[in-house]
């Protein structure tokens, strides 16, 4: 028998953390409004709000390009941090417990930022990507430091199947002894 797949789909921007924490993600719509969406692509070149500019295809990533953004944040970028940390840290401390690791998170993010800076962490990990026709990111793990947080959040800016075709967003789960497992994870963007 074929099991079936299922994904965690929520309203508004509230974290289901026992869902997150057995699946090791969760799809929320309508997280960002179209128009916020739109404001944050038209950011893109603007040199200022950015303190890094990444031409993928330069260093073996893919196809594309991302700017990692400079504080202070973007007000949308800011605001889905401080409302997305604290579900996150509980689904991350879950899985440490669960790993037998000693490493807690904080229940904040300020206070994550704040060990973040003490231990040299200090340029500000959000970023926004561009893709084009046939641009791909490879399979890869961010880290920047000895300080790492194991979750991401991922938000699309454009709408699929009206503002561009393909972009799937793949997940690959490394599992000890055994193959890989890969899994797409249909997105979407809120449509006005």
């Amino acid at each position: 028998m074929r099991a079936r797949r299922q994904y965690v789909r929520m309203t508004g921007n509230q974290i289901d953390s026992d869902a997150l924490s057995a699946r090791g993600f969760t799809v929320l719509p309508s997280l960002v409004a179209p128009a916020e969406c739109r404001a944050l692509a038209a950011l893109w070149p603007e040199q200022a709000r950015f303190r890094k500019h990444i031409v993928m295809q330069r260093h073996g990533y893919g196809q594309g390009e991302y700017q990692y953004f400079t504080y202070p944040l973007p007000e949308p970028v800011e605001r889905l941090r401080q409302a997305l940390y604290p579900a996150l840290a509980e689904v991350a401390n879950r899985w440490n417990e669960m790993l037998g690791r000693e490493q807690r998170f904080p229940p904040t993010l300020k206070e994550w930022l704040r060990q973040c800076h003490e231990g040299g962490q200090k340029r500000p990990t959000p970023l926004l990507l561009r893709y084009g026709p046939g641009d791909y990111n490879c399979l890869h793990r961010d880290l920047y430091g000895e300080l790492v947080f194991p979750l991401q959040a991922t938000i699309l800016l454009n709408a699929p199947g009206r503002d561009f075709d393909g972009g799937e967003f793949m997940l690959v789960e490394q599992r000890p002894r055994a193959q890989s497992r890969g899994e797409v994870v249909p997105l979407g963007r809120a449509t006005p």
